[in-house]
């Protein structure tokens, strides 16, 4: 994927949405949306009681999901749907669901259910060794993170332990949508360069066009969460109205990454 992207002058354009909200068949209508809005690639959220990385609004979406019975193994058929849809998938998990379902079987159904990785933001890379082995035979991409206080020997062994992508977090706090993105990130993203050839996608904080084409200047990736779940919320009209907003929103970030803007320039 990002050999294409990069071929075509741009960043990639990185959509999230916990599985499962507001309801199952809501979530398969949503993902597609994201799909046909411009999205390259979709992380599939593993609903989880103790989000810690994340933000109210991500965590009652999660909640909200668990309620109405969502499990991983309907995760999985969701990645199905994405697939079948024509579009990429990787899954952002806490660990504790994957220990639950079985590490080994949590890669090879993935894996089968066309999955291209897994993103794990509380695992760290000292522990995850019988976990990439997992990835490894099953041909899918572990997925770790790096942070604005991550030195730089534990980025570049962060890094030797990813594949696909390094996600670096603009931040040191929880998801959510903010008015500016973070001043960190463009350093962060300049020292993970400096260690490391993987594509770099930059998340937290980002919802709108302006913000992903701010990113896109400097990122291989634009990774966009509680804006797509907001969005969803807020949308009238059911099912049919967020699917909708959900995919207006994918067409503006996708021009957004089309059209890189350094901060300074914008308007």
């Amino acid at each position: 994927m990002f050999a294409a992207t990069r071929a075509e002058g741009r960043a990639a354009l990185v959509g999230y949405l916990p599985a499962g909200y507001p309801d199952a068949d809501t979530s398969v209508a949503l993902f597609r949306a994201m799909v046909e809005g411009g999205c390259d690639l979709v992380e599939v959220g593993m609903p989880f009681s103790d989000p810690v990385l994340d933000g109210p609004v991500i965590q009652d979406a999660q909640q909200a999901s668990l309620a109405a019975g969502f499990s991983a193994r309907k995760l999985i058929t969701l990645v199905e749907s994405v697939t079948a849809a024509g579009g990429r998938a990787v899954v952002m998990t806490y660990f504790n669901p994957v220990m639950a379902y079985g590490v080994d079987a949590f890669a090879r159904d993935l894996a089968s259910a066309g999955g291209a990785g897994v993103i794990t933001p509380d695992l760290i890379v000292d522990e995850a060794g019988p976990w990439r082995s997992a990835m490894d035979a099953a041909g899918l991409a572990p997925i770790f993170l790096v942070a604005p206080s991550t030195g730089p020997e534990r980025i570049a062994l962060t890094a030797g332990a990813t594949r696909g992508f390094l996600y670096a977090a603009s931040t040191m706090g929880v998801t959510g949508a903010r008015d500016q993105v973070s001043s960190a990130a463009p350093g962060l993203v300049a020292r993970c360069r400096e260690l490391t050839d993987l594509p770099i996608g930059v998340g937290l904080g980002v919802r709108t066009g302006r913000q992903a084409a701010e990113i896109a200047s400097y990122a291989d990736a634009v990774i966009v969460g509680s804006a797509f779940v907001s969005i969803a919320k807020a949308a009238d009209n059911g099912a049919v109205g967020a699917a909708r907003a959900v995919a207006a929103l994918a067409e503006e970030l996708a021009d957004g990454v089309r059209t890189p803007t350094p901060a300074g320039d914008v308007a």
